[in-house]
């Protein structure tokens, strides 16, 4: 009864990382894509409270780098769920 079932019939545990090498390459692919996002939402303020800069609100800001973020993190998402070892 010491034995567990693996040890009792002979089987040998084959241990194995969950994630593989193109799991960590669209990881960190989209790691980029939300530093980048993130990079470009960055800036446009004004050193002096009392005057207003127009630029926060250029394509850049609102429209670019929140769409790469999104990108970035749709891609971390499927990184995760792609199947590194199912057989085509």
């Amino acid at each position: 009864m010491g034995k567990n079932f693996k040890e009792q019939t002979g089987h040998k545990e084959k241990k194995e990382f969950i994630f593989q090498k193109k799991n960590y390459t669209f990881f960190f692919v989209g790691l980029a894509f939300i530093a980048l996002g993130f990079i470009l939402m960055s800036g446009g303020g004004s050193d002096d409270p009392n005057v207003f800069n127009e630029d926060i609100y250029s394509f850049r800001r609102i429209r670019l780098a929140p769409t790469l973020v999104l990108i970035g993190l749709g891609i971390e998402i499927y990184a995760i769920l792609l199947n590194p070892h199912k057989k085509n």
